[in-house]
């Protein structure tokens, strides 16, 4: 898969049910792209990347329910479990300025406004009044809310990102 031509727009966590839907972590707008008759790459541990089509998608606590014309039963629904999806960076409206899609935040490097590495950012949370960026480095975590104030640059050619944490975070 060519990293230029496909974006990591979600993951598959888990089966849901007995008719094959799955849970999926979005790193996209889901009601804008993770609808019925949107079509991803679903590249599933120990099998080869497939195109699926999505039937049926839904919201469920943090994340969406997705179910697939090609996924049927819970059996199949385990077998993509740990699956990354993917879509055509074709398929997606380029991003506005200053705005970014959650997957290419996501592995970036970061640092504060001093040059101490932080971490990588693993995944963003949605909250109902700013996103958090989750940033790992090896057993500590941090999470960095994506505000003005605190995100002072993002440098996606470079992979990085600099932060200007408030004292206490």
């Amino acid at each position: 898969m060519d990293p230029d031509k496909l974006l990591l727009i979600g993951k598959i966590t888990r089966p849901h049910g007995i008719r094959g839907e799955v849970r999926v972590s979005a790193y996209v707008d889901q009601q804008l792209h993770l609808q019925p008759g949107s079509r991803v790459i679903v590249d599933a541990p120990d099998r080869q990347p497939v195109e699926y089509r999505i039937e049926t998608a839904r919201s469920h606590k943090n994340g969406l329910l997705i179910g697939f014309t090609e996924v049927g039963d819970r059996s199949s629904a385990e077998a993509v479990s740990g699956a990354s999806l993917f879509m055509p960076r074709s398929a997606l409206p380029p991003a506005e300025p200053d705005t970014w899609y959650w997957c290419d935040l996501i592995g970036l490097a970061v640092y504060e406004t001093n040059g101490g590495f932080l971490g990588r950012v693993e995944s963003m949370i949605e909250t109902g009044s700013n996103d958090v960026f989750v940033v790992r480095q090896g057993e500590n975590e941090r999470l960095i809310p994506a505000i003005e104030q605190v995100v002072r640059e993002i440098d996606l050619e470079h992979g990085k990102m600099i932060v200007d944490l408030p004292e206490g975070l």
